[in-house]
């Protein structure tokens, strides 16, 4: 199967996908350079969740075709899963663990190194909090971590849905380095935000959502 040219990293056409009887997105189509990052703005409801979880093979969408890194989201689902990695509004952590061990179950299930665990916490500013449980954590911390654990995944496509939510001022300014940093090392940001302002100053290009349907 033929992959999408190179410069094309997310291609999105024709995508629709319905909650009962209310559409979440309708004929939604788009395509992000490689190495690029799109802010994806809209009141609650527009369907920005929707269109990442989707991105993330997460849901299915009803209509339409979504390609990853060159593969199908629905017939290639593992692939687009191998090069992909989500921040949600669910965590997804192990209360029971302290953040180190979450970041050991992540490095074992990859199958990669565990020499870069301690580098990863330091650089997201929990290394002290290392072998604290997570069920002590903030839910700022809680974010650190989930950060972490995209760094260890080194996804060539990140998806962000409200990556500022629940940070204080210095947490906005480690999620606008993540960013930055996740694109100087050749990853295609998409993320969700309705911090505009700031976030205008991160993104190469910008798609508003209204309704489930791209209005600019």
């Amino acid at each position: 199967m033929s992959a999408v040219p190179a410069e094309s990293a997310v291609e999105v056409e024709g995508v629709s996908r319905r909650y009962g009887r209310r559409w979440a997105l309708a004929d939604v189509s788009f395509r992000v350079p490689a190495a690029s990052v799109l802010m994806i703005a809209g009141r609650n409801g527009a369907g920005k969740s929707t269109l990442l979880r989707v991105l993330a093979t997460a849901i299915r969408p009803d209509r339409g075709r979504v390609r990853v890194g060159g593969f199908d989201a629905v017939r290639e689902r593992e692939d687009v899963r191998k090069r992909t990695a989500l921040l949600s509004h669910h965590n997804y952590l192990y209360e029971s663990l302290t953040a180190r061990e979450n970041l050991v179950v992540v490095a074992d299930h990859l199958r990669a190194s565990r020499d870069s665990i301690d580098g990863i916490l330091a650089e997201v500013g929990l290394a002290a909090r290392a072998h604290d449980l997570v069920s002590t954590f903030s839910a700022g911390m809680r974010k650190r971590l989930s950060f972490a654990r995209i760094l260890l995944q080194q996804p060539r496509v990140v998806l962000l849905d409200e990556p500022y939510g629940a940070l204080d001022p210095a947490g906005f300014d480690l999620v606008d380095a993540f960013i930055r940093a996740f694109r100087e090392r050749g990853a295609t940001v998409l993320f969700a935000t309705h911090q505009l302002e700031r976030s205008a100053k991160l993104a190469d290009a910008s798609l508003v959502l209204e309704d489930g349907r791209v209005v600019a």
